[in-house]
């Protein structure tokens, strides 16, 4: 009977989503830091000794420098060293989220793409962001994504009505492959298995570069005249 109860509790186990292994160098880290902190109080036992018995304005305010410095520089130091205390590695077990959590019970979550000047944020660059996202092995009617431009940009409002076009074949191609790399400048730009789809796929992403060059070129001379 206690070994059926046991056999029920081990099957009812829900697997895990993640581990943490503490780093081998962390005992080596405390050491350092040891160390170091206190070498760093020696200093500044010297610098306050030092300025308690300057007998000049100069080496007083040389000292109080130094001194001044140092804290500061000490600080920075402390603060530095929380990440270094006890440092680990994580592994990451997505494929047991399911098993874990139904798929209609994921948590619905907003996602903001800000951008603000189409010159020095290509507005391609933005759009790839935002597919990348929607792309996302996640329940579609969970995911929010929101793009906020700053500048108020034609060019931009140009380049996501050509997104929203492009998405509608994007889209069911990630998920039909199983795609990882879900951004299309990365697919494109890796090793990834060449198909007729891909291709058909890659030519309708280089098109919406090609139409917003043109309307760059349009509005410029536009522009001009």
């Amino acid at each position: 009977m206690e070994g059926r109860l046991k056999g029920q509790a081990t099957t009812n186990v829900a697997p895990p989503l993640h581990t943490v292994k503490p780093l081998r160098r962390t005992i080596f880290n405390r050491v350092f830091a040891a160390i170091y902190a206190l070498a760093i109080s020696t200093l500044l036992y010297y610098h306050a000794k030092t300025l308690i018995y300057s007998t000049t304005l100069v080496s007083f305010s040389t000292t109080l420098a130094l001194l001044f410095s140092d804290l500061v520089l000490a600080f920075m130091w402390v603060n530095t060293q929380t990440f270094r205390m006890c440092p680990v590695y994580r592994k990451q077990f997505p494929e047991n989220v399911e098993k874990v959590l139904k798929r209609s019970d994921f948590p619905a979550f907003d996602v903001f793409v800000c951008t603000a000047d189409p010159y020095k944020e290509p507005p391609i660059g933005v759009v790839n962001t935002a597919l990348s996202v929607m792309a996302y092995d996640y329940p579609t009617e969970k995911i929010s994504v929101y793009i906020s431009d700053d500048g108020g940009s034609a060019l931009t409002l140009f380049a996501f009505m050509e997104a929203a076009k492009f998405a509608t074949h994007w889209l069911p191609f990630c998920k039909k492959n199983n795609i990882l790399e879900r951004s299309p400048e990365a697919l494109f730009e890796s090793n990834h298995p060449c198909t007729s789809e891909s291709e058909k796929i890659k030519v309708r992403y280089c098109n919406i570069d090609d139409i917003l060059l043109k309307y760059i070129l349009e509005n410029f001379f536009l522009y001009q005249n």
